[in-house]
């Protein structure tokens, strides 16, 4: 779904930031060579990820969904000099794609890779959080704030991706489908849960910002 006309979101890509050189050749060899491309989180929305990073200048970053690391090297560009970014991702068959370019930043140090579920990997994690962005599967989206609120510094924030998941979120519900309901319990935790102030951006498929008061 297409939440604004195409003459207008070009216009927004043409006047946002220029997407850095590592990220368009990882951009492209997603496209030629990964299953599913359309999950990259792209030119506009990574240089929105980047800058909400840049203010916030995180210490700790946790990442829930990898997919082939765009989202992660754009939030690593805000992070502090003495900070650490941990990366969450089911599919072990990507870690090798995603360490190639992990290893070709500034950041090749500061990035931690973890293969498996992330409810069970997060407890081990030994860190409080100043950045997290849930870009995993829909169904657990509550889960994953669950697992994360207690482990978040006050003043931290929650990225959420995907919340209007092509518009289905206000569309009549499929028998079969498991994910709509599931984002459309998570959109009303994050607006009714007091730990936390909320805005929805409709901006691609729905970004939530979620301040830890």
């Amino acid at each position: 779904m297409d939440f604004i006309p195409e003459k207008i979101d070009q216009y927004v890509v043409s006047h946002t930031e220029d997407e850095p050189q590592l990220l368009q050749e990882l951009s492209r060899e997603t496209w030629q060579k990964i299953m599913v491309p359309r999950m990259l989180s792209g030119h506009f929305q990574g240089r929105v990820l980047s800058i909400i990073s840049k203010l916030i200048n995180p210490k700790n970053i946790l990442e829930i969904g990898t997919y082939t690391g765009y989202s992660a090297l754009c939030m690593a560009e805000g992070m502090r000099k003495d900070g650490m970014l941990h990366t969450i991702d089911k599919n072990e068959e990507l870690f090798d794609f995603q360490k190639k370019y992990f290893d070709k930043s500034d950041y090749k140090e500061q990035i931690k890779q973890y293969v498996g579920n992330a409810l069970d990997i997060i407890p081990t994690i030994n860190a409080k959080f100043d950045l997290v962005f849930i870009d995993a599967d829909k169904s657990n989206y509550s889960n994953y704030f669950y697992a994360i609120i207690e482990k978040m510094n006050n003043g931290g924030v929650i990225l959420s991706d995907n919340v209007l998941w092509s518009g289905k979120v206000i569309e009549e519900l499929q028998p079969k489908d498991k994910d709509t309901p599931a984002l459309i319990e998570y959109n009303k935790l994050l607006k009714d849960d007091p730990r936390v102030e909320t805005v929805l951006l409709p901006i691609r498929d729905g970004l939530t910002i979620s301040r830890v008061k």
